[in-house]
């Protein structure tokens, strides 16, 4: 995210409390770049390293960077690979030491308004014949979000919050991505979309997985900006309206979730 806008404090335990699942689309992004021999490798929002360690295990000769501006998240990430090169930058103005081979970005640019932009400009920078790719949620019409954005509406803070939240940083759909890397010079290019069904908490250990899910990512730039009284308030207002969208079944907790993902190949 931008310096200039509020900073979130991320919490790496609640985000990898579903790895699994949120691993999947790094493996579906991943298997549409076709990169043999890359020097440079380099991950834009790498979080606590989920995304960025593939790409280690894939390219092992390769110099690997995970970039990300949230402490937390990268505090966790060195201690579970060695291998990176863990780096604490802000996206917007990070530039690579050289033009990198291979630059992956995985649910980041949902939270950086004008994003399109961006992605023009990261994938201009690749070497000749680099590969961009990028993944982003295309859920900000769901219960979860849209339940979260309505009461935040009613808040005092409103003002303040309702910017930081998914709907205001305009999401594109995948012809828009795939405009954005062609305009950058990028052929091959491929942009597609796929809702995974999400099966949570088979086992029954948690009372509200769909909660748990949305305090790893989407809840974050409102926890804490609230007094504690309101705070809690909001929580079990939310909670009740996630957990009536997601009833718990014999399978688990169901949550279906759209993605949307572009790859390019700089000429």
């Amino acid at each position: 995210m931008s310096e200039s806008a509020p900073r979130t404090t991320w919490d790496a335990t609640a985000y990898d409390r579903f790895g699994a699942h949120r691993a999947r689309p790094v493996a579906d992004l991943l298997a549409r770049v076709g990169a043999t021999s890359p020097r440079l490798v380099v991950d834009l929002g790498c979080g606590t390293g989920a995304s960025t360690r593939p790409l280690a295990d894939r390219w092992p000769h390769a110099r690997v960077v995970g970039v990300d501006a949230s402490p937390e998240m990268l505090e966790k990430a060195r201690a579970t690979d060695q291998r990176i090169d863990w780096i604490q930058a802000d996206l917007i103005t990070w530039d690579p030491p050289t033009p990198p081979d291979v630059v992956l970005t995985n649910a980041v640019l949902q939270w950086i308004p004008g994003h399109l932009d961006l992605v023009r400009d990261w994938a201009g920078r690749l070497a000749p014949g680099g590969w961009f790719a990028l993944q982003v949620p295309g859920n900000a019409h769901t219960t979860s979000h849209t339940l979260m954005r309505e009461l935040v509406a009613g808040m005092p803070e409103a003002e303040e919050l309702l910017p930081q939240l998914l709907d205001k940083t305009g999401v594109g759909e995948p012809e828009d991505y795939a405009a954005a890397l062609h305009a950058a010079g990028c052929v091959d290019v491929d942009a597609w979309e796929t809702t995974y069904l999400h099966i949570l908490d088979p086992d029954g250990r948690l009372e509200n997985p769909v909660l748990e899910w949305m305090r790893g990512t989407g809840l974050r730039p409102l926890l804490g900006r609230l007094p504690a009284e309101r705070e809690e308030a909001f929580l079990e207002q939310y909670a009740a309206g996630v957990a009536a969208a997601h009833p718990r079944t014999a399978m688990g907790v169901l949550m279906p979730f759209r993605r949307i993902f572009a790859v390019g190949r700089r000429r």
